[in-house]
């Protein structure tokens, strides 16, 4: 029989959050993609929380959105309520949170897939990646070969990109993808975005259904190709809470959440006057020691605590089992019900995620006020999946022994849709560039959250689903979500997803933060009675000699806005700014996301330039590389913990090898002295 075969560029497997990303990328940098899904109704599915951002999650959207991804476009066009967290506190942690329309969400990611040039949607299962083995002789081909003049000797091809991580040391190399129906598609790099979909069972008490999230198709057929090809799979669990009808909720027992009387957008390419809109509310709500009672008594019913579930769950994410069992000194716990969506009635009952049968479910969920005569949509569940070990991968997210094989997403092992897209963004990214013969994108700590989360997948034994947080990340002072573009935009425009418009748009936004700094700093105000009147009505300390606006701006009762009064040059200032467009306010004025860059950088100027410092200390060792082919059991003084662990992880840069559990500072010292040694004798 005949079969179906066709060439393409990359293939992308799943159309979740991660593989949207990646197959957005891969086509906008003009290479031929197609992305697989068991179901193109699922695109971009929201399968539990219907909301984009949160704390810490939100600098990732923001990142994502100044290297040129999709979410932050598509959450600004979808929401239907915006909130900006953590406002009580510093300017690190502040984080933006939309709650979704669910399937506007989704309809609105899968009409810029369809009308996307070079991508090509496809339904149809993935059962078998095609590979070959790398020999000695394996002649150097097109996937890592972007002219003639690239060695054909195997001995370069490992040595090029080492300093990137690029999987130069591979033992094979995928070269196409199989369908369930025998279909081949031949690329040269294929991405892994299965997310829950792989192996995947929901549980609801006894009742088991071997299906993804959703109730819909599994991807069943996969898994043995990937452990075929060496890949370690292990098992994960998540879960998600009942959906209500919200026609049998009592929200007058409930607290009403509205959204920020001010929205601020996602996306940096967003006009923020055109997101301003009515908003929906969710409501809180809290449950009781009757519902405590409930889940107590029927814990032997939970497949958690029954010991059918395999998978390991989030830790901060836990079911309301979890909570109940491991907190059981709390009276009560927040629940939130959230709108699915415009056109429906359906309610997410965020905060109690379960796998208890549904008779339980509904007899705790009627404990809670509000919720005494609810009746449930559909059913909590608990998700078991293949994932991996993110250990196999290199920080470019491709497999260390797979050459052009790449991983994004919750088969990684993270949690959340923000992660997810991320990786699936730089996933994306690196293969088109290994295609492209172009060095990948490696973004460092200091950098990014993005940077934070890749690394931390990548070097350390993650035994539960990953989730990022804002503690998680060293120099978040620096990795702000309201700087994102200034510090990642420029790398999306080199890579190619960010357009000149935008870069030079960019370039004005930070000459323009920066001109009004220094007017600031060098505008000087005396200690007259005017002056004496202002401070004295704003609470402010009466001054004693002349000082600059900067420097009253680092007073905490004192902000832009307020200065105005005794800022006698800003009128004159601000028509010259004019030519700086869209960063200027219909009435002649800096722009919010202006004034609040200026006043952070102003008022922690001191904090700022103390982290620099530190990330100054912290790129030594970062530069400090590791060639690939290095032999640890040929150092010498290296315990054997340590060595073990480099071997396992094979880290490309000191840095990276500082951060693996079980290596210690004196083992970073051993190896540093053994590189210092084998260099100066090279």
């Amino acid at each position: 029989m005949s079969e179906i075969r066709e060439k393409v560029d990359v293939c992308v497997i799943g159309a979740g959050h991660a593989g949207c990303e990646a197959a957005l990328a891969c086509a906008r940098l003009g290479l031929e993609t197609v992305i697989f899904t068991v179901s193109v109704d699922s695109i971009a599915l929201m399968p539990c929380n219907p909301n984009i951002g949160g704390s810490s999650k939100g600098h990732l959207v923001r990142e994502l959105d100044a290297l040129g991804g999709e979410m932050g476009k598509n959450i600004d066009k979808t929401f239907i309520q915006s909130k900006m967290l953590n406002v009580s506190k510093g300017p690190a942690v502040h984080s933006l949170r939309a709650q979704a329309d669910k399937a506007e969400y989704s309809r609105a990611m899968r009409k810029v897939l369809e009308g996307q040039e070079h991508l090509t949607i496809k339904q149809a299962e993935v059962c078998e990646l095609l590979w070959e083995d790398l020999s000695e002789n394996f002649p150097v081909d097109s996937l890592s070969q972007a002219d003639s003049s690239a060695s054909n000797d195997k001995k370069d091809l490992n040595k090029s990109g080492e300093t990137a991580g690029v999987g130069r040391t591979a033992e094979k190399k995928v070269t196409g993808v199989k369908t369930f129906t025998g279909a081949v598609y031949e690329c040269k790099a294929v991405i892994l975005c299965t997310g829950t979909y792989l192996n995947a069972r929901c549980l609801c008490g006894e009742a088991i259904t071997y299906t993804g999230p959703n109730g819909l198709q599994a991807a069943t057929h996969l898994t043995e190709s990937l452990e075929k090809m060496g890949i370690v799979l292990r098992r994960f669990k998540t879960g998600t809470p009942a959906r209500m009808d919200g026609r049998t909720i009592d929200y007058s027992k409930m607290e009403e959440q509205f959204g920020d009387e001010r929205i601020v957008p996602f996306s940096f390419s967003t006009d923020p006057e055109t997101i301003q809109k009515d908003q929906a509310s969710c409501w809180l709500t809290y449950t009781n020691q009757e519902t405590h009672d409930i889940i107590r008594a029927n814990l032997d019913r939970s497949p958690i605590y029954a010991g059918i579930i395999e998978g390991t769950g989030p830790r901060y994410c836990p079911s309301i089992e979890d909570k109940v069992v491991k907190f059981a000194d709390k009276e009560r716990h927040q629940v939130f019900l959230e709108p699915e969506g415009l056109q429906t009635h359906e309610m997410y009952v965020g905060g109690m995620s379960s796998s208890l049968p549904e008779d339980v479910q509904l007899a705790m969920y009627r404990t809670v006020p509000g919720l005494e005569h609810c009746k449930i949509v559909r059913n909590a569940y608990a998700i078991e999946y293949d994932c991996i070990n993110a250990n196999q991968l290199y920080p470019s997210l491709e497999f260390k022994k797979i050459r052009g094989l790449f991983a994004g997403g919750q088969f990684n092992g993270s949690s959340g849709y923000e992660e997810a897209a991320c990786q699936g963004l730089v996933a994306g990214i690196n293969a088109a560039m290994e295609i492209f013969g172009r060095e990948p994108l490696i973004m460092d700590r200091s950098e990014s959250y993005i940077g934070v989360l890749i690394d931390d997948l990548v070097t350390k034994d993650n035994r539960e689903p990953y989730r990022m947080m804002t503690s998680r990340a060293e120099y978040r002072l620096l990795l702000r979500q309201d700087n994102a573009d200034r510090r990642l935009r420029k790398k999306g425009y080199e890579i190619g997803l960010i357009s000149e418009q935008q870069y030079q748009d960019l370039l004005m936004k930070e000459e323009l933060i920066e001109r009004e700094i220094v007017r600031l700093k060098e505008t000087k105000v005396g200690a007259g009675q005017e002056i004496q009147r202002f401070m004295e009505a704003h609470g402010s300390v009466p001054l004693k000699t002349a000082v600059s606006l900067a420097e009253l701006l680092c007073r905490p009762e004192l902000n832009y806005e307020n200065i105005a009064e005794i800022d006698r040059e800003r009128s004159s200032v601000f028509e010259e700014y004019q030519s700086y467009g869209r960063y200027m306010t219909s009435d002649g004025k800096l722009s919010r996301e202006i004034i609040d860059q200026i006043e952070i950088e102003i008022k922690y100027e001191g904090y700022i330039v103390r982290q620099k410092r530190q990330v100054e200390q912290y790129k030594k060792l970062e530069k400090k590389e590791i060639p690939s082919d290095i032999n640890y059991d040929q150092v010498p003084s290296l315990r054997l913990e340590a060595r073990q662990k480099l071997k396992e992880f094979r880290p490309i840069s000191l840095g990276q090898a500082s951060r693996i559990s079980g290596v210690s500072p004196a083992d970073i010292s051993v190896l540093l002295v053994y590189l210092e040694k084998t260099k100066s004798n090279s």
